[in-house]
């Protein structure tokens, strides 16, 4: 395994519920900001939200 990976697991947390659903993987180099993506929320039952966590 590399010392500096380049592409990080992060776990994407629902901006309504708090719930941490998704567990996906990003490259640093591309994104280096925290990414926002529209994910399905088993609870609510409709798409929301999601961020990355740290």
């Amino acid at each position: 395994m590399a010392k500096n990976e380049v592409r990080v697991k992060v776990t994407l947390e629902c901006t309504e519920t708090g719930d941490r659903n998704y567990v996906t993987t990003k490259n640093k180099r591309n994104t280096p900001g925290r990414i926002e993506l529209m994910k399905y929320s088993p609870r609510l039952r409709r798409h929301t939200l999601h961020r990355e966590t740290k």
